[in-house]
């Protein structure tokens, strides 16, 4: 049988020492890892579903809209609410403007 290693005792329990915390370096490599993807899929899970159209509010009291998006605008500011199909058409149809980016009076099929 080929045997490759040493045939000391001193040095074959100081292989033994240094497999054994590498073997540990990598079962804790795999359970980070582990963890990881664990965080990540729960974090699809329960991530809330975009929405289909969004206003951009405005700022001061109340808050008003200032402009109608379509759910994944890019351009779309930060202080924003999701809003449905129906309420997207009643701020267009009062005269709200539009994003000129993703256009939602188009898939609205809100004609000027």
């Amino acid at each position: 049988m080929f045997d490759d290693l040493p045939p000391d005792l001193e040095r074959l329990l100081t292989l033994r020492v240094w497999h054994a915390m590498w073997l540990a370096r990598i079962d804790n490599k795999i359970d980070e890892l582990q963890r990881r993807e664990a965080e990540r899929e729960h974090g699809e899970r329960v991530r809330p579903s975009r929405p289909e159209w969004i206003d951009q509010l405005g700022i001061g009291t109340g808050r008003p809209p200032i402009q109608v998006h379509a759910g994944g605008c890019y351009a779309a500011g930060g202080r924003r609410r999701a809003i449905n199909r129906d309420e997207a058409r009643r701020l267009l149809a009062s005269g709200l403007p539009t994003c000129p980016h993703c256009q939602p009076d188009t898939d609205l099929r809100i004609l000027d």
